[in-house]
C-alpha cells in the first residue's frame, strides 16, 4: 500500500471523495449535512493516525498520550498491557539490545524473528547453524540464521539471551514468539487487551 508522507493512500482518496461530494451536495442541504459528519469523521481518524506514527518517535507525545491513557501500550503495576490494533493483532513496542522495534505478537509463532534490518540495527551477528533452521511461513517453507539478543525489553519485562530466527523472507516484520511468551509468570487475553505479567518484574526507566 502506498502512501503520501505517511498517510495511506486510500484515505487520501478519500478525502478527495468527500472534497468533490462536498461541492456536488452544495445545494442539497440533507446531503450537505451529511457530508460534514462525514469529513469530521474522516479528519479526526487522520489527525489520530498522524499522532499515533509520531508518538513512537516523540518522547513529548508519548507522555502525552500516557496522561490521557491513549497509549496501545501501558504499563499497570507490575503487568504490561497492550490493546488490539484496528487490524486485530496486539503489536508491541520493544527494545532489542536498544534499538526500539514494533513487534507482532504471536503466540503461533516458536521462535522470536527479527528482519534482517532490525537485526542489523541491534548490531547482532545472525550466523548459519550446523543443523538449518527451516522455517513453515505463510510464503512457504524458509530457511533462517539464528543470533542471541543479549537484552530485550518490555515495559517492565527483560528477557536475557534470547535465541532468534533472522531470514529476508520476514520482510520488515518482526516478531514475538513463544520462546519470549514462556518466560514469562503468565500472559492472557481480556477482551481486546493482552496482558504480561512477567516473573521478576524491573523498573520502568521509560516507556519501551
Amino acid at each position: 500500500m502506498s502512501a503520501v508522507s505517511g498517510i495511506p493512500t486510500p484515505l487520501l482518496i478519500l478525502v478527495a471523495a468527500i472534497i468533490v461530494a462536498g461541492i456536488v451536495a452544495r445545494r442539497v442541504p440533507v446531503l450537505r449535512v451529511a457530508i460534514s459528519i462525514v469529513t469530521w469523521v474522516v479528519l479526526g481518524g487522520l489527525v489520530l493516525s498522524l499522532v499515533h506514527q509520531r508518538e513512537q518517535f516523540d518522547p513529548y507525545i508519548q507522555r502525552a498520550m500516557q496522561v490521557l491513557n491513549l497509549q496501545d501500550q501501558n504499563v499497570v503495576g507490575d503487568t504490561v498491557r497492550i490493546r488490539m490494533s484496528p487490524d486485530g493483532h496486539f503489536w508491541a513496542r520493544v527494545s532489542v539490545d536498544g534499538v526500539t522495534r514494533r513487534m507482532l505478537v504471536d503466540s503461533g509463532a516458536t521462535l522470536t524473528a527479527l528482519s534482517v534490518g532490525s537485526a542489523q540495527a541491534a548490531g547482532l551477528d545472525p550466523r548459519t547453524p550446523v543443523m538449518p533452521v527451516v522455517l513453515n511461513t505463510a510464503n512457504g517453507m524458509v530457511r533462517a540464521q539464528t543470533a542471541r539478543v543479549e537484552t530485550l525489553k518490555l515495559g517492565t519485562i527483560r528477557a536475557y539471551d534470547l535465541p532468534v530466527v533472522v531470514s529476508p523472507a520476514f520482510g520488515e516484520t518482526d516478531i514475538l514468539g513463544m520462546n519470549f511468551l514462556s518466560r514469562l509468570k503468565s500472559w492472557r487475553v481480556e477482551g481486546r487487551t493482552l496482558i504480561l505479567e512477567p516473573h521478576h518484574p524491573k523498573a520502568e526507566n521509560a516507556q519501551s
